[in-house]
Formats: C-alpha cells, structure tokens, sequence
C-alpha cells in the first residue's frame, strides 16, 4: 500500500493522504486472517492438534482456531494421522466438496509419506490422492512445527494471485 499526496484533490481524506492497493492484495491479506480449517483427524497425531488447538498455543491468533466440520465451509483441510486405502476416497470426495480457494496441509510422518506403515492398507502420502500445499514433518511433529506450517500456509495465501471468473460458470 502506498501513501499519496494529492493536496489539489478535495475530499474525504484527511490532511490529503489516500491509499492505494491492489484488490488481490487486500483479498490475500482478509484470507490470510481468515482460514475455515477442516480437520481430519485419523490417527496418533490428533493429540497434537488438540495440543496446538488449545489456548497454550493460541490458533486465534492466526486466524484458524475455530474449526468448521462442513467441508462446504471451509478452504483449508489439516489431513492429520494415517489414511488408508479404505478412507482415501472418502478424503478425495472431502477435499472435491471444499470451496475455492482451497489449500492441503498434511500433518505428521504418516500424512505425508505413510510413515512407518510400509504396507498395502496405508496410502503412502496424501500427496498420490490430493494436491499438498505444506508438508508437516514428524512423528508426531510438536506444536511449533504445526504453527511454522500455519505461518507457511499464510504466506503462501498472501502472494497467491488471485482469479476472478466473470460471467456464468
């Protein structure tokens, strides 16, 4: 954003400032603050979204504390413990009723490469189902590291373009 001096331009900014943007710029910075996070918790690693969802750690403050259990609601799905085959069409037809923008984080080992489960009931990365936006690492990963992916994610939401379909779809 930019502060212009326009002293010839009457009107209702004070001491002649404006202020210019980009409307993609703002739109960024209202998601960023806004996140409507979908969990889907599965395994072992839901102990630490709970820990993380607590107020020792603070989600509000990033803007993604209070969790929508309607993918319909949300634009970000935390895949949080192992999937297996079994749940991975059940996880795809989730993540194809979200809104757009939506984004995909995988928390913890098993989310993101299967993790110690070498076998043929666990999918080996939720990466092989849907498009992974941040990768968590860990078994289970620790507060912090959910809070770096949360900041990440954030940032990744801000410089993000933004497309505007006009018309009927």
């Amino acid at each position: 954003m930019e502060f212009l001096k326009n002293p010839s331009q009457p009107g209702p900014p004070e001491d002649g400032q404006i202020i210019t943007t980009r409307f993609d710029k703002v739109l960024g910075w209202a998601r960023k603050y806004s996140q409507f996070v979908y969990p889907f918790v599965t395994a072992c690693c839901g102990m630490e979204y709970m820990s993380v969802a607590s107020s020792h750690y603070d989600l509000d403050r990033f803007g993604t504390a209070f969790p929508r259990f309607s993918p319909r609601q949300s634009d970000v799905i935390w895949v949080v413990g192992t999937i297996s085959h079994k749940l991975a069409p059940l996880l795809k037809r989730i993540y194809d009723q979200m809104t757009e923008p939506k984004w995909v984080i995988a928390i913890g080992a098993c989310a993101s490469c299967g993790g110690p489960y070498d076998n043929y009931a666990t999918v080996q990365g939720i990466g092989t189902i849907i498009p992974v936006d941040i990768y968590v690492a860990g078994c289970p990963p620790r507060p912090e590291a959910i809070i770096e992916g949360v900041v990440k994610l954030q940032k990744m939401i801000l410089e993000s373009k933004q497309m505007w379909k006009v018309g009927a779809p």
